[in-house]
Protein backbone atom coordinates (compact mmCIF):
# COMPACT_ATOMS: atom_id res chain seq x y z
CA UNK A 1 0.00 0.00 0.00
CA UNK A 2 1.49 3.51 -0.89
CA UNK A 3 1.52 6.51 1.91
CA UNK A 4 -1.39 8.39 1.93
CA UNK A 5 -0.35 12.09 0.47
CA UNK A 6 -0.85 14.77 2.67
CA UNK A 7 -3.69 17.38 1.27
CA UNK A 8 -2.21 20.93 -0.12
CA UNK A 9 -3.64 24.08 -1.02
CA UNK A 10 -3.38 24.04 -4.80
CA UNK A 11 -0.18 26.38 -6.25
CA UNK A 12 -2.39 29.16 -7.71
CA UNK A 13 -4.00 29.93 -4.61
CA UNK A 14 -1.39 29.75 -2.03
CA UNK A 15 1.17 31.96 -3.66
CA UNK A 16 -1.17 34.91 -3.19
CA UNK A 17 -1.62 34.66 0.57
CA UNK A 18 0.09 33.21 3.43
CA UNK A 19 -2.39 30.40 4.54
CA UNK A 20 -0.74 27.17 5.65
CA UNK A 21 -0.23 25.34 2.60
CA UNK A 22 -0.23 21.54 4.20
CA UNK A 23 -3.78 20.98 5.15
CA UNK A 24 -3.34 18.06 7.19
CA UNK A 25 -5.00 14.53 7.26
CA UNK A 26 -8.75 13.73 7.77
CA UNK A 27 -9.90 10.53 10.43
CA UNK A 28 -10.11 8.23 7.42
CA UNK A 29 -6.61 9.33 5.79
CA UNK A 30 -5.05 9.17 9.39
CA UNK A 31 -5.88 5.62 9.92
CA UNK A 32 -5.37 4.74 6.49
CA UNK A 33 -1.84 5.75 6.79
CA UNK A 34 -1.61 3.94 10.30
CA UNK A 35 -2.92 1.28 8.91
CA UNK A 36 0.30 0.71 6.86
CA UNK A 37 2.65 0.38 10.32
CA UNK A 38 4.02 -2.96 10.77
CA UNK A 39 4.49 -2.08 14.62
CA UNK A 40 7.68 -3.73 14.89
CA UNK A 41 9.10 -5.27 18.02
CA UNK A 42 12.25 -3.29 17.45
CA UNK A 43 10.91 -0.43 16.26
CA UNK A 44 14.01 1.65 14.37
CA UNK A 45 11.96 4.60 13.67
CA UNK A 46 12.47 5.48 17.71
CA UNK A 47 15.94 5.49 17.71
CA UNK A 48 15.32 7.96 14.66
CA UNK A 49 13.98 10.03 16.63
CA UNK A 50 15.91 12.87 18.56
CA UNK A 51 13.46 12.83 21.83
CA UNK A 52 12.31 9.08 21.83
CA UNK A 53 8.95 9.36 21.17
CA UNK A 54 6.74 6.40 21.55
CA UNK A 55 6.22 6.40 17.65
CA UNK A 56 4.54 2.87 17.10
CA UNK A 57 2.04 3.09 20.30
CA UNK A 58 0.74 6.35 19.36
CA UNK A 59 0.19 5.15 15.78
CA UNK A 60 -1.88 2.03 17.33
CA UNK A 61 -3.63 3.84 18.98
CA UNK A 62 -4.68 5.88 15.68
CA UNK A 63 -5.34 2.70 14.29
CA UNK A 64 -7.96 1.99 17.15
CA UNK A 65 -9.23 5.38 16.70
CA UNK A 66 -8.28 6.59 20.55
CA UNK A 67 -7.08 10.34 19.95
CA UNK A 68 -6.56 10.72 23.66
CA UNK A 69 -4.47 7.62 24.22
CA UNK A 70 -2.55 8.82 21.00
CA UNK A 71 -1.98 12.24 22.26
CA UNK A 72 -1.38 11.32 25.69
CA UNK A 73 1.67 8.77 24.16
CA UNK A 74 3.50 11.29 22.61
CA UNK A 75 3.10 14.06 24.92
CA UNK A 76 4.97 11.86 27.72
CA UNK A 77 8.12 12.48 25.32
CA UNK A 78 6.76 15.27 23.17
CA UNK A 79 5.32 18.85 24.44
CA UNK A 80 5.06 20.38 21.04
CA UNK A 81 3.40 17.67 18.52
CA UNK A 82 1.50 20.50 16.30
CA UNK A 83 4.65 22.34 15.88
CA UNK A 84 6.98 19.31 15.66
CA UNK A 85 4.82 17.59 13.21
CA UNK A 86 4.59 20.75 10.50
CA UNK A 87 8.08 21.46 10.89
CA UNK A 88 10.73 18.88 12.11
CA UNK A 89 12.73 16.97 9.19
CA UNK A 90 11.40 13.60 9.84
CA UNK A 91 12.37 12.23 6.06
CA UNK A 92 16.01 12.58 7.89
CA UNK A 93 15.35 11.12 11.47
CA UNK A 94 12.27 8.77 11.91
CA UNK A 95 11.27 8.17 8.79
CA UNK A 96 14.18 7.28 7.13
CA UNK A 97 14.73 4.65 9.96
CA UNK A 98 11.45 3.65 8.88
CA UNK A 99 11.77 -0.75 7.90
CA UNK A 100 8.42 0.19 5.06
CA UNK A 101 10.81 2.70 3.50
CA UNK A 102 13.94 -0.30 2.25
CA UNK A 103 11.23 -1.07 -0.17
CA UNK A 104 8.49 1.82 -0.49
CA UNK A 105 7.05 4.26 0.96
CA UNK A 106 8.04 4.71 5.00
CA UNK A 107 5.07 5.68 7.37
CA UNK A 108 4.33 9.05 7.80
CA UNK A 109 5.30 9.57 10.93
CA UNK A 110 4.95 13.60 11.33
CA UNK A 111 1.70 13.82 9.19
CA UNK A 112 0.47 11.57 12.20
CA UNK A 113 1.77 13.34 14.56
CA UNK A 114 0.44 16.43 13.37
CA UNK A 115 -3.03 14.70 13.26
CA UNK A 116 -2.92 13.53 16.55
CA UNK A 117 -2.20 17.52 17.42
CA UNK A 118 -4.85 18.69 15.76
CA UNK A 119 -7.38 16.34 16.65
CA UNK A 120 -6.95 17.33 20.34
CA UNK A 121 -7.07 20.76 19.99
CA UNK A 122 -10.06 20.83 18.21
CA UNK A 123 -11.27 18.43 21.04
CA UNK A 124 -9.83 20.47 23.93
CA UNK A 125 -8.14 17.64 25.18
CA UNK A 126 -5.32 18.40 27.99
CA UNK A 127 -3.18 16.77 30.03
CA UNK A 128 -2.46 17.61 33.59
CA UNK A 129 0.20 16.23 35.17
CA UNK A 130 1.55 18.96 37.21
CA UNK A 131 3.24 17.92 40.74
CA UNK A 132 3.14 20.09 43.92
CA UNK A 133 5.64 23.13 44.11
CA UNK A 134 8.95 22.40 44.99
CA UNK A 135 9.90 25.91 46.26
CA UNK A 136 12.60 25.83 43.71
CA UNK A 137 13.10 28.84 41.02
CA UNK A 138 14.58 28.72 37.57
CA UNK A 139 15.13 31.79 35.21
CA UNK A 140 15.11 30.96 31.28
CA UNK A 141 16.68 33.49 28.96
CA UNK A 142 14.47 33.13 25.66
CA UNK A 143 11.10 31.48 24.18
CA UNK A 144 12.23 29.66 21.39
CA UNK A 145 11.90 25.80 20.82
CA UNK A 146 14.70 24.92 23.54
CA UNK A 147 13.25 27.45 26.37
CA UNK A 148 9.63 26.51 25.86
CA UNK A 149 10.67 22.71 26.04
CA UNK A 150 12.87 23.37 29.14
CA UNK A 151 9.95 25.52 31.09
CA UNK A 152 7.23 22.73 30.45
CA UNK A 153 9.15 20.55 31.79
CA UNK A 154 10.06 21.89 35.25
CA UNK A 155 7.24 23.69 35.48
CA UNK A 156 5.67 20.15 35.37
CA UNK A 157 8.13 18.96 38.10
CA UNK A 158 7.14 21.40 40.42
CA UNK A 159 9.33 24.29 39.39
CA UNK A 160 8.67 27.95 39.45
CA UNK A 161 9.72 29.33 36.05
CA UNK A 162 10.09 32.62 33.92
CA UNK A 163 11.12 32.79 30.95
CA UNK A 164 12.63 36.04 29.57
CA UNK A 165 12.04 37.22 26.09
CA UNK A 166 13.83 39.73 24.49
CA UNK A 167 11.20 40.39 21.91
CA UNK A 168 7.22 41.85 22.67
CA UNK A 169 6.30 37.81 21.52
CA UNK A 170 7.10 34.31 23.18
CA UNK A 171 7.88 31.87 20.33
CA UNK A 172 11.14 32.54 18.87
CA UNK A 173 12.05 31.23 15.82
CA UNK A 174 8.79 29.72 15.92
CA UNK A 175 6.94 33.10 16.11
CA UNK A 176 9.43 35.71 14.11
CA UNK A 177 11.38 33.11 11.78
CA UNK A 178 8.64 30.40 10.61
CA UNK A 179 6.05 31.60 7.50
CA UNK A 180 2.40 31.56 8.72
CA UNK A 181 1.94 28.81 5.64
CA UNK A 182 4.24 26.21 7.35
CA UNK A 183 3.76 26.78 11.08
CA UNK A 184 0.30 28.65 11.49
CA UNK A 185 0.82 30.89 14.88
CA UNK A 186 -2.60 29.92 16.15
CA UNK A 187 -0.94 26.66 16.62
CA UNK A 188 2.91 28.12 18.57
CA UNK A 189 0.19 30.21 20.82
CA UNK A 190 -1.86 27.41 21.38
CA UNK A 191 1.30 25.45 22.86
CA UNK A 192 2.80 28.57 24.67
CA UNK A 193 -0.89 29.25 26.00
CA UNK A 194 -0.73 25.62 27.64
CA UNK A 195 2.79 26.92 29.82
CA UNK A 196 0.54 29.80 31.05
CA UNK A 197 -1.99 27.29 32.59
CA UNK A 198 1.07 25.27 33.79
CA UNK A 199 1.95 28.46 35.87
CA UNK A 200 5.05 29.61 33.77
CA UNK A 201 5.28 33.34 33.79
CA UNK A 202 6.71 35.49 30.73
CA UNK A 203 8.38 38.29 30.90
CA UNK A 204 9.07 40.45 27.82
CA UNK A 205 10.82 43.17 25.80
CA UNK A 206 13.70 42.11 28.46
CA UNK A 207 17.32 41.83 26.27
CA UNK A 208 19.58 40.15 28.06
CA UNK A 209 23.01 42.00 28.14
CA UNK A 210 21.41 45.26 27.91
CA UNK A 211 18.29 45.37 30.32
CA UNK A 212 20.08 42.81 32.69
CA UNK A 213 22.73 40.22 33.38
CA UNK A 214 23.15 36.50 33.53
CA UNK A 215 25.07 37.73 36.86
CA UNK A 216 21.63 39.40 37.99
CA UNK A 217 19.68 36.49 37.34
CA UNK A 218 21.25 34.43 38.91
CA UNK A 219 21.30 36.34 41.80
CA UNK A 220 17.58 36.21 41.71
CA UNK A 221 16.53 32.26 40.72
CA UNK A 222 18.46 28.60 41.94
CA UNK A 223 19.21 28.05 38.38
CA UNK A 224 19.53 29.84 34.91
CA UNK A 225 18.51 27.94 31.26
CA UNK A 226 20.32 30.19 28.54
CA UNK A 227 18.03 29.33 25.69
CA UNK A 228 19.28 32.24 23.89
CA UNK A 229 19.90 31.21 20.15
CA UNK A 230 21.86 31.89 17.29
CA UNK A 231 20.17 35.04 16.46
CA UNK A 232 22.94 37.37 14.53
CA UNK A 233 22.62 36.46 10.56
CA UNK A 234 26.29 36.21 8.51
CA UNK A 235 27.33 37.68 5.34
CA UNK A 236 29.70 37.38 2.86
CA UNK A 237 31.48 40.45 3.17
CA UNK A 238 31.67 40.81 -1.05
CA UNK A 239 31.58 44.20 -2.13
CA UNK A 240 28.33 46.80 -1.72
CA UNK A 241 26.47 44.23 0.97
CA UNK A 242 25.76 47.44 3.21
CA UNK A 243 23.65 49.06 0.19
CA UNK A 244 20.06 49.87 0.07
CA UNK A 245 18.44 46.77 -0.80
CA UNK A 246 20.40 44.32 0.87
CA UNK A 247 18.95 42.43 3.96
CA UNK A 248 19.37 39.22 6.08
CA UNK A 249 16.48 36.57 5.53
CA UNK A 250 15.92 36.97 9.72
CA UNK A 251 15.22 40.59 9.20
CA UNK A 252 13.16 39.99 6.03
CA UNK A 253 11.22 37.11 8.09
CA UNK A 254 10.60 38.96 11.21
CA UNK A 255 9.09 41.70 9.65
CA UNK A 256 6.95 39.40 7.84
CA UNK A 257 5.94 37.05 10.77
CA UNK A 258 6.28 39.13 14.03
CA UNK A 259 5.40 42.76 12.59
CA UNK A 260 2.64 41.77 9.99
CA UNK A 261 4.96 43.29 6.97
CA UNK A 262 2.83 41.70 4.08
CA UNK A 263 0.25 43.84 5.22
CA UNK A 264 0.63 47.00 3.06
CA UNK A 265 -0.28 49.46 6.41
CA UNK A 266 2.09 47.72 8.54
CA UNK A 267 4.22 50.02 10.87
CA UNK A 268 7.14 47.68 10.08
CA UNK A 269 6.84 47.45 6.28
CA UNK A 270 9.42 45.22 3.96
CA UNK A 271 11.26 46.26 1.33
CA UNK A 272 9.14 46.95 -1.70
CA UNK A 273 11.03 44.85 -4.39
CA UNK A 274 10.03 43.76 -7.82
CA UNK A 275 13.53 41.34 -8.71
CA UNK A 276 14.41 39.85 -5.76
CA UNK A 277 17.94 37.35 -5.35
CA UNK A 278 18.15 35.09 -1.93
CA UNK A 279 21.90 34.06 -1.71
CA UNK A 280 21.70 30.65 0.10
CA UNK A 281 19.64 27.10 0.09
CA UNK A 282 18.63 26.07 3.58
CA UNK A 283 15.37 26.12 4.96
CA UNK A 284 15.50 29.70 5.73
CA UNK A 285 16.35 31.04 2.26
CA UNK A 286 13.20 28.97 0.91
CA UNK A 287 11.46 30.87 4.21
CA UNK A 288 12.54 34.18 2.72
CA UNK A 289 12.12 33.32 -0.89
CA UNK A 290 8.39 31.82 -0.79
CA UNK A 291 7.40 35.07 1.68
CA UNK A 292 8.64 37.49 -0.58
CA UNK A 293 7.16 35.97 -3.87
CA UNK A 294 3.25 36.25 -2.01
CA UNK A 295 4.58 39.88 -1.79
CA UNK A 296 4.37 39.85 -5.48
CA UNK A 297 8.38 39.93 -6.10
CA UNK A 298 9.64 37.28 -8.86
CA UNK A 299 12.48 35.27 -7.09
CA UNK A 300 15.51 33.70 -7.48
CA UNK A 301 17.20 31.33 -5.09
CA UNK A 302 21.20 31.27 -5.65
CA UNK A 303 23.26 28.10 -4.28
CA UNK A 304 26.73 27.26 -4.94
CA UNK A 305 26.54 23.65 -4.76
CA UNK A 306 23.80 21.46 -6.21
CA UNK A 307 20.21 20.45 -5.33
CA UNK A 308 21.49 17.02 -4.16
CA UNK A 309 23.89 19.25 -1.50
CA UNK A 310 20.58 21.84 -0.38
CA UNK A 311 20.04 21.76 3.33
CA UNK A 312 16.90 22.66 2.96
CA UNK A 313 13.75 19.83 3.00
CA UNK A 314 12.86 18.34 0.11
CA UNK A 315 9.18 18.89 0.14
CA UNK A 316 10.34 22.83 0.71
CA UNK A 317 12.46 22.95 -2.86
CA UNK A 318 9.61 21.38 -4.33
CA UNK A 319 7.05 23.69 -3.10
CA UNK A 320 8.67 26.83 -3.54
CA UNK A 321 9.46 25.32 -7.51
CA UNK A 322 5.84 24.97 -7.88
CA UNK A 323 5.21 28.89 -6.84
CA UNK A 324 7.60 30.14 -9.10
CA UNK A 325 10.64 30.40 -7.46
CA UNK A 326 13.98 30.18 -9.42
CA UNK A 327 16.59 28.01 -8.80
CA UNK A 328 20.29 28.79 -9.88
CA UNK A 329 22.30 26.45 -8.80
CA UNK A 330 26.29 26.18 -8.90
CA UNK A 331 26.39 30.22 -9.14
CA UNK A 332 28.33 32.28 -6.28
CA UNK A 333 28.10 35.97 -6.08
CA UNK A 334 30.79 37.55 -6.09
CA UNK A 335 29.73 41.33 -6.35
CA UNK A 336 26.44 43.59 -5.71
CA UNK A 337 26.26 45.58 -8.36
CA UNK A 338 24.79 49.31 -6.95
CA UNK A 339 23.52 52.32 -8.54
CA UNK A 340 23.01 56.02 -6.65
CA UNK A 341 23.26 53.54 -3.66
CA UNK A 342 20.77 50.86 -4.97
CA UNK A 343 21.05 47.59 -5.87
CA UNK A 344 20.74 47.13 -9.59
CA UNK A 345 21.99 43.33 -9.65
CA UNK A 346 24.59 40.58 -8.87
CA UNK A 347 27.40 39.77 -10.37
CA UNK A 348 27.75 35.71 -10.02
CA UNK A 349 30.43 33.11 -10.48
CA UNK A 350 29.94 29.89 -11.97
CA UNK A 351 30.71 26.98 -9.93
CA UNK A 352 31.72 23.14 -10.52
CA UNK A 353 31.49 19.93 -7.84
CA UNK A 354 34.81 18.06 -7.26
CA UNK A 355 34.10 14.72 -6.39
CA UNK A 356 36.33 14.67 -2.76
CA UNK A 357 34.28 11.65 -1.38
CA UNK A 358 32.51 13.99 0.78
CA UNK A 359 29.01 14.04 1.58
CA UNK A 360 28.22 17.70 0.61
CA UNK A 361 31.00 17.76 -2.60
CA UNK A 362 33.71 20.73 -2.81
CA UNK A 363 32.78 23.26 -5.12
CA UNK A 364 35.36 25.86 -7.45
CA UNK A 365 35.04 28.41 -9.36
CA UNK A 366 34.86 28.13 -12.88
CA UNK A 367 37.46 30.31 -14.65
CA UNK A 368 36.39 33.55 -16.02
CA UNK A 369 32.78 32.20 -15.96
CA UNK A 370 30.64 35.27 -14.81
CA UNK A 371 27.43 36.42 -15.36
CA UNK A 372 24.92 39.11 -14.28
CA UNK A 373 21.63 38.74 -12.37
CA UNK A 374 19.23 41.56 -12.54
CA UNK A 375 17.91 42.09 -9.24
CA UNK A 376 16.86 45.41 -7.45
CA UNK A 377 16.65 43.17 -3.67
CA UNK A 378 19.22 40.50 -1.93
CA UNK A 379 18.60 38.75 1.03
CA UNK A 380 21.39 37.01 2.40
CA UNK A 381 20.55 33.75 4.23
CA UNK A 382 23.60 32.41 4.76
CA UNK A 383 23.46 31.00 8.92
CA UNK A 384 23.56 32.91 12.19
CA UNK A 385 25.61 33.18 15.13
CA UNK A 386 25.04 34.18 18.91
CA UNK A 387 25.23 37.76 19.61
CA UNK A 388 28.03 38.54 22.03
CA UNK A 389 26.56 40.82 23.49
CA UNK A 390 24.17 38.40 25.51
CA UNK A 391 26.69 37.30 27.58
CA UNK A 392 28.04 40.81 28.71
CA UNK A 393 30.08 40.95 32.57
CA UNK A 394 29.37 36.92 32.48
CA UNK A 395 32.43 35.24 32.66
CA UNK A 396 30.69 32.27 30.37
CA UNK A 397 33.11 30.64 28.31
CA UNK A 398 32.41 30.55 24.41
CA UNK A 399 34.49 29.03 21.09
CA UNK A 400 36.23 30.92 18.39
CA UNK A 401 32.86 31.07 17.06
CA UNK A 402 31.23 32.68 20.13
CA UNK A 403 29.20 29.05 21.14
CA UNK A 404 28.55 28.60 24.37
CA UNK A 405 31.00 25.69 25.99
CA UNK A 406 28.93 23.12 28.28
CA UNK A 407 29.89 20.02 29.94
CA UNK A 408 26.40 18.28 29.74
CA UNK A 409 24.73 21.36 29.37
CA UNK A 410 26.61 23.36 32.23
CA UNK A 411 28.37 26.29 31.74
CA UNK A 412 31.49 27.12 33.70
CA UNK A 413 29.35 29.56 35.95
CA UNK A 414 27.75 27.36 38.88
CA UNK A 415 23.91 27.09 38.34
CA UNK A 416 23.93 28.38 34.84
CA UNK A 417 23.02 26.14 32.26
CA UNK A 418 22.77 26.03 28.32
CA UNK A 419 21.42 24.49 25.36
CA UNK A 420 19.94 24.64 21.84
CA UNK A 421 21.35 26.83 19.14
CA UNK A 422 23.56 29.10 20.97
CA UNK A 423 25.59 26.26 22.28
CA UNK A 424 25.53 24.18 18.35
CA UNK A 425 25.00 26.68 16.21
CA UNK A 426 21.51 27.16 14.10
CA UNK A 427 20.20 23.94 14.08
CA UNK A 428 16.23 22.42 13.98
CA UNK A 429 13.35 23.09 15.98
CA UNK A 430 13.60 19.35 17.38
CA UNK A 431 17.83 19.31 18.60
CA UNK A 432 16.63 22.47 20.25
CA UNK A 433 13.51 21.14 21.77
CA UNK A 434 16.10 17.53 22.82
CA UNK A 435 18.50 20.35 24.43
CA UNK A 436 15.93 21.94 26.65
CA UNK A 437 14.63 18.76 27.83
CA UNK A 438 18.22 17.55 28.57
CA UNK A 439 18.65 20.47 30.79
CA UNK A 440 15.48 20.76 32.62
CA UNK A 441 16.67 16.73 33.22
CA UNK A 442 20.36 18.61 34.56
CA UNK A 443 18.70 21.20 36.49
CA UNK A 444 16.37 18.65 38.46
CA UNK A 445 18.94 16.40 39.13
CA UNK A 446 20.92 19.38 40.41
CA UNK A 447 18.85 21.40 42.54
CA UNK A 448 15.88 19.41 43.10
CA UNK A 449 17.21 18.52 46.31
Amino acid sequence: MNKVQMRSRDKETRVNNFSEVNLGYNKEEAQKEANRCLNCQNPRCVKGCPIGIKIPKFIEAIKNDDINLAYEIIREDNLFPGICGRVCPQEKQCESMCIKGFKGDAISIGSLERYVSDEAIKNNIKIDNKKKSNGKTVAIVGSGPSGLACASILQSEGFSVTIYESLHKAGGVLTYGIPEFRLPKKIVDKEIEALVDLGVKFVFNAPIGLSFSITELKSKYDAVYLATGAGLPRFMGIKNECANGVFSANEVLTRINLMGAYNRESKTPVYEAKRVVVVGCGNVAIDAARSLRRMGASVSIVYRRSELEAPARKEEIKHAKEEGIEFLYLTNPKEIIVENNEVVGMEVSLMELIDDGTERRSVKEIQNAIKKIDCDMVVMALGTMPNSLILNDSNIKTDTYGLILVDDTKTNIDRVYAGGDAVTGAATVILAYEAGKKAALKIIDDISI
